[in-house]
């Protein structure tokens, strides 16, 4: 057989402007992304604050009832850091924690060790079981619930005046004597008002609610139901509102000389720092990428032959062929079909039945008698292996074609 030089350049490599336009979609795909990214990141970020911020207005914000309260004599101070939080926790004082799931296992019990003989109020929004079991022991939660206008049904004072109220999300249950549990979900209380261990009495004596949705503090809600009366009452029993918004930041997170390791890193993994939102959107692309990829790979039914309306040259069906498996590189489908090809034409050649044209025990021993050779090489050339790139495709076709012309010519 003819050994075919190796083809260094041909035809059927891409040449920088087809390989162009191949990848310029994607790219331009890519670059719509990150800027819809910076620009949506430049707009978040143009003086607007986070959820539950007493100064931001989005509909997220809690600048509404802290205006009122302000309105109703009642000083709010924003504080981002635990030793603020801890320092304002005298008589007279409410605290709210905005997010006490954010706070360390050891954060958690030093603010839990602050209050706790405190003649104030703690409201604590939303905390879940990991941080109840050391902000407020004997809590259990159940799984969370949708947020709904729901009734009091408990004999609760402020909660009685204010009436249906928008509340939901976790619920909570506990044995404490004297616990006041209202707005049940399915048997459990959205909103729980824990008595204090303080030595106040009257009016002074300090408590501690947890909230199961934060829904009715925000701009949005506050004007619905009774949301604005219980807030109110909440939060303006005291004269001075401390509003605690946890922060990533404070100096106390990372030990600060207080003690450090698995203590302080406990419940604060790194599933635990990605905000909510982020983890929900990452959910989202993964299902839209599953469902890109069954859209792409969908199959439309077996191929129905049809008269064409023309004749068309069989050279320009094969060129039609030859793109289309070039521009999806279908380089082992190719060389599988111009195999088969070359043993149907080499098995009548040699006289063996068209059964045995894809037999490597029938075909290789009739070419090497038919040329007088081993047939080793006739073996990895019509039943090796699929070609690695365009050039030994190409390479792989001359072969073949050598292969028939030797055997028609013995």
């Amino acid at each position: 057989m003819t050994a075919a030089a190796e083809v260094s350049a041909t035809s059927q490599s891409l040449t920088p402007h087809q390989t162009w336009l191949r990848v310029r979609g994607p790219l331009l795909a890519v670059l719509v992304i990150v800027i819809a990214g910076v620009a949506f990141a430049a707009i978040r970020s143009g003086g607007q604050y986070g959820r539950l911020d007493p100064r931001s207005a989005d509909p997220h914000g809690s600048r509404a009832v802290a205006e009122l309260l302000e309105d109703r004599g009642v000083s709010v101070e924003i504080v981002t850091t635990l030793d603020e939080a801890a320092a304002e926790t005298g008589s007279g004082t409410t605290l709210l924690v905005t997010s006490p799931n954010m706070l360390t296992a050891q954060q958690q019990r030093r603010l839990r060790t602050a209050t706790a003989d405190s003649p104030n109020r703690t409201v604590l929004i939303a905390p879940d079981g990991s941080s109840l079991s050391r902000l407020a022991p004997g809590v259990r939660t159940g799984s969370q619930g949708a947020v709904n206008a729901r009734r009091p049904l408990c004999e609760l004072p402020m909660a009685r005046r204010a009436g249906s109220v928008h509340l939901g999300g976790i619920r909570y249950t506990t044995a404490a004597p004297g616990a006041t549990g209202c707005y049940p979900d399915r048997g459990l209380s959205t909103l729980l008002v824990l008595p204090g261990t303080g030595t106040g009495t009257g009016t002074g004596t300090g408590d501690s609610v947890l909230l199961g949705s934060p829904d009715l503090l925000q701009n949005d809600r506050l004007d619905q139901q009774g949301n604005a009366s219980l807030a109110l009452q909440l939060l303006g029993s005291r004269p001075h509102l401390v509003w605690y918004l946890p922060s990533f930041d404070d100096p106390s997170a990372t030990g600060g000389g207080r003690g450090s390791g698995d203590e302080a890193g406990e419940g604060s993994g790194f599933i635990s720092l990605i905000p909510q939102g982020w983890i929900w959107g990452t959910l989202q692309l993964a299902l839209a990428a599953v469902l890109a990829a069954v859209w792409r790979g969908r199959r439309l039914g077996p191929l129905i032959t049809e008269r064409l309306p023309v004749v068309i040259r069989a050279s320009e069906s094969t060129e039609g062929r030859a793109r289309l498996y070039r521009r999806t590189n279908a380089r082992e489908h190719a060389a599988a079909v111009l195999r088969s090809a070359a043993r149907s034409r080499l098995s009548t050649l040699v006289g063996l039945p068209s059964r045995d044209a894809d037999s490597p025990e029938a075909l290789i021993p009739a070419l090497a008698a038919r040329l007088g050779t081993t047939g080793t090489s006739h073996s990895s050339l019509l039943f090796g292996p699929a070609p690695a790139d365009d050039a030994a495709l190409v390479l792989l076709t001359n072969q073949l074609d050598a292969l028939e012309r030797e055997v028609r010519a013995s």
